[in-house]
């Protein structure tokens, strides 16, 4: 009779230890492969930005502006109102983008917030504006209005404030508009980018905030949601008149927070919330700077409300090491965590005259 010999106990174990074991080795990678790929969508995304940008310039001459203009009532006169979040650079996009549909269903007469938009275009999800490496799926205004791209209304205002290549139209003579007015806001085409159009970043991404409520206020520095919330910081920012030194200064002041520094509770709900909307003094919802470097902290300077011009409204993503950038000539490159701040100001601006290297970053 032939004896069947099994698998001894010894045997079995040695066998899982060994399937574990390659399970380990293989999970990072899938989920490194899978990153990639969500990488990739995300530069697809910022790519249709860019050439939604162009097209718009070929049909009107002039880049989109951050914001629009509209007639509201209660002020008498086409104002930036801040109560009715103004239709942002997003919308005059949506015919160059494919979605011609959605285009024709803003009513520029109100703003994200009136009635005739909010159940409509605001309601909508739009799929090319948010990055698939976003692990937070629900907005914290509308579930479904949030985004991850943001436009770059400039580098450090103590340099040269609202000098990036999507920036604001009007003044402050019309109403109760605090984005400040110099001579760099208006309109203008690619003529206005006058330090080269692949030397300035166009649109970079926002990791979208904590919603009214989720947990926004008291977030620590040390938290893996503080990229998600703002700061405050004590330093004063003089526009266009404080120079590099004072850049600097506020740039160390907010690297240099505490890990035990908590956000303030007014601090949590903005960034990101809102795709067709912006604010004329918060320009958190779908705008950044460059004055902290890619996933820094946003923090906020004394002086002005959360959300100003003034302020360090950070490009952030969940991607490692860097954020995707959209340059003003329409091609998206990865800049890293740790590019030189100086480098990371100069290819925010647009006309200041820095001169950058390619391989600078």
């Amino acid at each position: 009779m032939t004896r069947q010999r099994g698998f001894t106990l010894i045997e079995l174990l040695v066998v899982i230890a060994i399937i574990a074991v390659l399970i380990a080795l293989l999970l990072p990678a899938v989920q490194a492969a899978r990153e990639a790929a969500r990488r990739a969508q995300c530069v697809n995304n910022l790519k249709q930005l860019g050439l939604g940008v162009h097209n718009y310039n070929s049909a009107n001459g002039v880049f989109p502006p951050l914001m629009s203009n509209f007639a509201n009532p209660g002020y008498g006169s086409p104002v930036q109102s801040t109560g009715e979040w103004p239709l942002s650079w997003a919308v005059a996009l949506l015919p160059f983008m494919e979605q011609q549909q959605l285009f024709n269903a803003a009513n520029y007469i109100g703003g994200a917030f009136n009635a005739a938009n909010q159940n409509t275009l605001s309601a909508s999800k739009v799929a090319t504006l948010i990055c698939p490496s976003e692990s937070i799926k629900v907005g914290p205004w509308l579930s479904t209005a949030y985004c991850n791209y943001a436009a770059n209304f400039g580098g450090p205002a103590s340099i040269s404030a609202q000098s990036g290549p999507i920036v604001n139209m009007v003044n402050t003579t019309q109403g109760t508009c605090a984005c400040y007015a110099n001579a760099n806001v208006g309109s203008f085409g690619t003529e206005g980018i006058t330090d080269g159009t692949s030397n300035t970043a166009m649109f970079s991404e926002r990791l979208v905030g904590l919603a009214p409520g989720g947990g926004g206020g008291g977030v620590l520095v040390s938290s893996p949601n503080a990229k998600r919330v703002d700061f405050s910081v004590s330093a004063t920012v003089n526009p266009d008149s404080g120079g590099a030194g004072q850049a600097l200064t506020v740039y160390q002041a907010c690297r240099s927070l505490p890990g035990s520094t908590g956000s303030p509770a007014s601090h949590d709900a903005w960034s990101g919330a809102v795709w067709n909307g912006s604010h004329s003094g918060t320009l958190r919802f779908n705008a950044y700077d460059h004055w902290n470097t890619p996933n820094g902290l946003t923090c906020i300077t004394s002086g002005n409300p959360p959300g100003s011009y003034t302020d360090l409204i950070t490009a952030s993503s969940n991607h490692s090491g860097g954020v995707n950038v959209c340059f003003a000539d329409g091609s998206v490159k990865f800049i890293k965590d740790t590019i030189n701040p100086q480098t990371w100001w100069a290819i925010g601006s647009r006309n200041v005259g820095e001169t950058v290297s390619a391989d600078s970053y």
